[in-house]
């Protein structure tokens, strides 16, 4: 049995967020910690809020709460939508914990005796409407790599690419919209990335096991133009962490916080803290999960997020561990997602636009949106949300292949045999076929899930489903019982068998309706199929089963109009 550490990036407290958010991070490391659990393995799968900076104080602005009451609400609020999409962490965190307070100002001070802070008098933008400084996002204007009118001053969403406030063209405040804007000098605090870039090119190179899209990005900013930067890891806030070396002030830096990227990433370690805390264990016990001299040596941590956050991952986060000289995890794999587009455009939370979280749970349970999500993640390219390849996957996967088996196979054995799994016959040359391609579908579908191919795994699951189908096609029980009954009982006891199958291995895709198959086989075995003969034959003559409600039903054209023209604007 494996150790494994799952991280999936933090999701900012700003609003509930939408499905290209969901399947850019959490959705697939869940699958992962989810398979991981049914193979054995011990996991500690960790997330939390992102909850300082300015997306929290301009959201919260607009509601006109103080923002700690608001961040509070909004934990509240995403804890339970992960909930709802059944998303299986072991804890969901909070980045304005003490842990994280107390984390992050002792890496700060570990990091300034290593020589790898500096104290560097900058220019920033200062608003005289707002009579303020503007922290990076609190600055908006266009971008000057691609054009984007809307990109902040930290990133343009649109390309990706780091920018400074006063790299922005016609920058304007965000909080007032205001193009009275100045540079004024500030000092603040950067982290001395560039000291650290062939010590990160070295680690990055040994990576060769990494998606390229996750190397290329993480090289481009190590090696383009004049290499990796510092950066600064301070702004001028009031809600944040407060700048300290650890318990002790700094000097200079009073009533300024840590910037909310150089805290964010650190959350990941507190978080196990917290997790420790909230189920009355040790330090000890979260410290084997993240200090290499304690135990995390022999755990596989893996990290999943979008394709905008691998630079923070692969380059600042990793200086802040190597750099403290301690001896902390560094992560072993990144998974990294490229974007889901909404239906000819983008989804984006800053505007709005496309379907959110809670919208999608108020229209159907969650393993139709899992389903379709995860096996279209967007893993070698940008992918595309449209309410048709919706509805045909949901009806053609979910309710004509799987769904339909579970009701056809079921019902038939209700018909003849009983609500018992009936006994008699013995395989034949159909039977042992497909036990033989069964074991190879599961041997590849354990493959592309260990290399975390998500689109592959879904691939492979379905076809896997499909065998049952024509299976059950072929052997025909209904026909087969009027001739020789025994050989009918034996084909139903297979299909039965099959459901518990289906259910053991869909359980990291659809985790409801696999309770759902095994909960109508009166089945708590969910021992993962290594031998797949010994499971088809696990319910034995005489078990009980019930006939399931409907797995997954079908979406009508009706409903799918009706919900394309429901959520074509603005959500506002």
């Amino acid at each position: 049995m494996a150790r494994h550490l799952i991280t999936s990036a933090i999701p900012y407290i700003n609003g509930i967020k939408h499905l290209g958010n969901l399947v850019g991070s959490q959705l697939p490391a869940d699958l992962y910690a989810r398979y991981l659990r049914g193979r054995g393995h011990e996991v500690l799968f960790l997330c939390a809020t992102d909850e300082h900076g300015t997306p929290a104080e301009l959201a919260a602005a607009k509601t006109g709460e103080p923002v700690a009451e608001y961040c509070a609400r909004m934990y509240g609020v995403q804890a339970e939508l992960a909930k709802g999409f059944r998303l299986s962490f072991d804890h969901f965190g909070r980045s304005s914990s003490p842990q994280n307070h107390r984390l992050t100002q002792h890496f700060a001070g570990q990091l300034d005796r290593a020589g790898l802070i500096a104290e560097v008098f900058e220019h920033q933008v200062y608003s005289h409407a707002d009579g303020r400084f503007l922290p990076d996002r609190y600055v908006e204007g266009t971008c000057p790599n691609c054009g984007y009118p809307k990109a902040r001053g930290d990133q343009c969403e649109n390309c990706t690419k780091q920018l400074d406030p006063t790299d922005l063209i016609e920058p304007r405040s965000a909080i007032s919209g205001s193009t009275d804007l100045e540079i004024r000098e500030t000092k603040h605090l950067h982290l001395r990335q560039s000291a650290m870039r062939d010590r990160l090119l070295q680690w990055i190179d040994s990576k060769t096991d990494w998606p390229v899209l996750t190397t290329s990005i993480a090289k481009k900013w190590l090696l383009d133009g004049e290499g990796l930067q510092d950066r600064g890891i301070t702004r001028d806030l009031d809600w944040g962490i407060p700048v300290r070396k650890g318990d002790q002030p700094w000097p200079g830096m009073e009533g300024k916080v840590f910037y909310v990227w150089f805290d964010a990433p650190i959350e990941y370690i507190a978080c196990a803290g917290e997790w420790a805390e909230a189920n009355g264990r040790t330090q000890a016990d979260w410290e084997r999960w993240w200090r290499t001299e304690r135990g995390a040596a022999d755990v596989r941590y893996t990290q999943f997020m979008g394709k905008d956050n691998v630079p923070f991952h692969t380059l600042s986060f990793p200086v802040t561990i190597m750099g403290s000289g301690e001896d902390w995890k560094l992560v072993d794999y990144i998974k990294s997602f490229n974007y889901l587009n909404y239906d000819g455009g983008q989804f984006s939370t800053s505007q709005g636009r496309g379907v959110f979280m809670d919208q999608a749970l108020s229209i159907l349970p969650a393993d139709y949106w899992r389903w379709w999500l995860l096996s279209h993640a967007p893993e070698s390219s940008d992918s595309e949300f449209t309410w048709e390849n919706f509805q045909a996957s949901v009806n053609k996967d979910l309710a004509d292949v799987l769904g339909n088996f579970v009701s056809r196979i079921t019902k038939f054995c209700r018909s003849k045999f009983g609500e018992t799994i009936p006994e008699g016959g013995q395989y034949g040359e159909r039977e042992r076929a497909l036990l033989d391609e069964l074991d190879q579908r599961v041997r590849a579908y354990e493959m592309a899930l260990d290399a975390i191919e998500v689109r592959k795994a879904s691939q492979e699951l379905r076809a896997i489903w499909v065998l049952g189908n024509e299976y059950l096609q072929s052997a025909a029980p209904w026909s087969t019982f009027k001739a020789d009954p025994e050989q009918a009982a034996m084909q139903t006891r297979l299909g039965l068998n099959l459901i518990r199958l289906y259910a053991i291995l869909s359980r990291p895709f659809i985790p409801d309706a696999s309770q759902q198959m095994m909960d109508a086989l009166h089945s708590t075995d969910w021992t993962w199929p290594d031998d797949v003969e010994a499971t088809l034959a696990a319910l034995p003559p005489g078990a009980p089963f019930t006939v399931p409600e409907v797995t997954f039903r079908k979406i009508t054209d009706e409903e799918r109009a009706d919900w394309q023209q429901r959520f074509a604007g603005i959500r506002t």
